[in-house]
């Protein structure tokens, strides 16, 4: 059966199929694939952790920020950008982002990571902020992915290295990885 696409900003498992199938648990045994109900595994543990998508004012950290929210994951209500929005907010899946200037992200991501502790940063933001962006991250103990092409990559290697954070650091950073 063919299963309706889900929006973006609606919780995931909302959507549900068109026909309900008999609803059986699958165990695999010696490669052998029996029905068990009594063998089912515990249901996952519900993952949920703060991301800043810095620069959600774009195409990529908007669609960042709506899938994080639809994953259930904790929007953080701030962002930076360059581009200046009406009254310097976003409307993110209803929830209202706080747009500032790139200028003010030392102090603001200092301020943000004190009620945050397990933040994620996630950054799309231009290939000229990669390296200062990274090396902020770094100086503030922020674990990052840096979903912004260009920049000096050797730098930012090193720059992570040095630093000893968590940072995942792509060639191509497109919606799918």
């Amino acid at each position: 059966s063919v299963r309706q696409r889900q929006q973006f900003c609606a919780p995931i498992g909302t959507a549900t199929p068109r026909r309900r199938l008999p609803v059986a648990m699958l165990s695999v045994t010696n490669a052998v694939a029996t029905q068990s109900r009594e063998s089912a595994p515990a249901a996952p543990r519900k993952l949920s952790f703060p991301i800043l998508v810095n620069s959600c004012t774009g195409k990529m950290g908007k669609s960042v920020a709506e899938a994080a929210v639809s994953a259930g994951l904790q929007l953080v209500p701030v962002s930076f950008s360059a581009i200046e929005v009406p009254d310097g907010k976003l409307n993110i899946c209803d929830r209202d982002i706080h747009i500032h200037d790139p200028s003010e992200s030392e102090r603001i991501l200092r301020s943000i990571a004190k009620d945050y502790p397990d933040m994620i940063v996630v950054d799309y933001t231009v290939p000229d902020a990669v390296n200062a962006n990274a090396e902020l991250y770094c100086k503030l103990g922020l674990p990052f992915v840096m979903g912004t092409t260009g920049g000096n990559r050797q730098l930012l290697n090193k720059t992570v290295q040095d630093a000893n954070v968590y940072a995942v650091i792509s060639p191509q950073m497109g919606k799918q990885v």
